[in-house]
């Protein structure tokens, strides 16, 4: 197995955090003993542990996330998701000079998902 990381990441709500992860076209698996979920979609796999007091405008929980897939926001933007408050989906940039693109998806819970493309 090469290596690899995964954030674990709070949510307030397990069924909220599930249906927007689900709308993203992660597949979530839930532990029906404790308060957890996994959200896996292609290589990338996120944790959530629930943490009812967790201010989303006040969260600094964040994850990092390669693709390769050059249609990916245009695809999530077809999702109806807002471009400001929480949760939102806003573009960010093609940096030219370091080789990629990116763009953000800020969850309900206000943890940022910056998502980044390298550019041919």
């Amino acid at each position: 197995m090469s290596e690899s990381a995964v954030p674990i990441l709070p949510t307030r709500d397990l069924d909220r955090t599930t249906a927007f992860y689900e709308r993203l076209g992660f597949a979530v698996r839930r532990d029906a003993h404790e308060p957890y979920l996994i959200a896996k979609r292609g290589g990338w796999e996120l944790h959530f542990f629930h943490f009812p007091d967790l201010d989303p405008c006040a969260s600094n929980h964040m994850a990092f996330l390669w693709t390769a897939d050059a249609g990916l926001y245009a695809a999530w933007q077809t999702l109806g998701l807002p471009t400001t408050g929480i949760p939102r989906l806003q573009w960010v940039r093609d940096d030219t000079v370091r080789g990629f693109s990116e763009f953000a998806v800020i969850d309900p819970d206000g943890t940022l998902l910056r998502v980044g493309r390298r550019l041919a």
